[in-house]
């Protein structure tokens, strides 16, 4: 009988993070929670603590750690704080596997440590590998642990290579829902409201995820993010609109062959299958008919709708740094727009701009990776605040 594989999560209160616990309680003689770590839903993480026990937990401020003792009382484990506190959790002795899964940059300190200890990471954040896609793959090689892809995309493309040669590949292609404005006319885009945004029309995400899908600028991240999966050069890997979200991604090889997973749109079948590789896990999930499809569509990005899918290849091509300030722009824009502050279309004026005006510097450790996020926030909170007064993010 195979051993129980021990887990922590990064992000236990998001949907990525919910997902797997409904896996660890469907499998308990397969799965054990020893960490979890959580932003602010204070309510959900202690109902969680109370369901999967684990022996220890940080959250964000030392304020949000008090008020958890205080609700659990003698049932309480050993609960963190702070940055130091998500390292804590990532780097508990008894883990075999980290689930990486918050959103944002900020899951970058965490992943490394936990990778940097020996830990396998089933990754759902995807930002770590934007912001520093060599160093992480180099630690990775380094400490010889693994690391499974969790978004769907790079899921599909993990199991489309299974057991072929990269050197085969001609090239990866990642799929696109398009979101909720793929039809949209443009005329219309400028006026679209943060609910508008939030309608995905197939997954079921987060805030931040929903409007970066909505933008395209998640596709651009992913596109980063297979860079250094699969060491793969952007010019060999193409993002096609495929609405229903049936076919999760493919891969094209040298003989012409495609091989494509396809699947429900559910976060389950993934994240199941990087904590269990190379087994599957009897998921009760409904099944795939094809039969009741009428078609499956592939259309080419349209890049004046999608203009952030466009400046995600350029930062990737600039190198250095720039992947690391075009995801602090992003990630400060789209909070801007969250809470009205600027316009649908400005998410991508803001990022261009902040772009534009960063000097890409090579990266050799995690301190220029930080540094360059800092930059990259504050220059993007600069030009909001001058949208904010009436004036236009291109203007010094």
């Amino acid at each position: 009988m195979a051993s129980v594989k021990k887990l922590g999560i990064l992000g236990s209160t998001g949907s990525i993070g919910v997902s797997t616990l409904d896996i660890v309680a469907a499998f308990p003689d397969q799965f054990e929670v020893v960490t979890l770590t959580a932003g602010n839903n204070l309510a959900r993480l202690e109902e969680q603590i109370r369901r999967f026990r684990p022996k220890m937990v940080a959250v964000i401020s030392p304020e949000g750690a008090q008020e958890l003792r205080s609700r659990l009382g003698s049932q309480a484990p050993l609960i963190l704080s702070g940055v130091e506190g998500l390292v804590a959790c990532a780097c508990q002795q008894e883990i075999d596997m980290m689930v990486s899964a918050i959103v944002g940059a900020a899951g970058l300190i965490p992943t490394m440590a936990a990778i940097e200890a020996g830990k396998d990471i089933a990754l759902a954040n995807k930002e770590t590998l934007v912001t520093a896609g060599s160093l992480v793959t180099e630690a990775v090689a380094r400490h010889g642990v693994r690391l499974f892809p969790v978004d769907s995309e790079h899921s599909a493309i993990f199991q489309s290579l299974e057991g072929h040669r990269m050197h085969d590949v001609r090239r990866l292609i990642l799929t696109a829902s398009g979101g909720p404005f793929r039809n949209r006319p443009l005329s219309e885009m400028r006026n679209v409201t943060p609910a508008d945004a939030l309608a995905h029309p197939n997954w079921s995400m987060g805030r931040k995820i929903s409007i970066d899908s909505a933008t395209m600028m998640n596709k651009g991240l992913e596109v980063i993010e297979a860079r250094w999966l699969f060491d793969v050069p952007a010019d060999r890997i193409a993002v096609h609109i495929h609405p229903q979200s049936i076919v999760h991604s493919l891969v094209e090889y040298i003989d012409g062959a495609v091989i494509a997973q396809l699947g429900i749109p559910d976060m389950k079948t993934p994240i199941a299958y990087a904590l269990s590789h190379p087994n599957r896990l009897p998921l009760e999930l409904p099944a795939l008919d094809l039969c009741s499809m009428r078609n499956l569509t592939f259309d080419e990005p349209d890049l004046e709708r999608f203009p952030c899918l466009a400046l995600a290849y350029e930062a990737l091509a600039m190198g250095g740094t720039a992947p690391a300030v075009l995801n602090a722009a992003n990630e400060v824009a789209v909070d801007a727009f969250l809470h009205e502050q600027i316009a649908f279309l400005d998410i991508a004026t803001v990022i261009r701009t902040t772009l534009k005006g960063h000097e890409v510097r090579p990266l050799e450790q995690i301190d220029e990776v930080l540094r360059a996020d800092l930059w990259g926030r504050k220059e993007a909170r600069r030009l909001i605040d001058i949208v904010g007064k009436g004036g236009h993010a291109c203007c010094k």
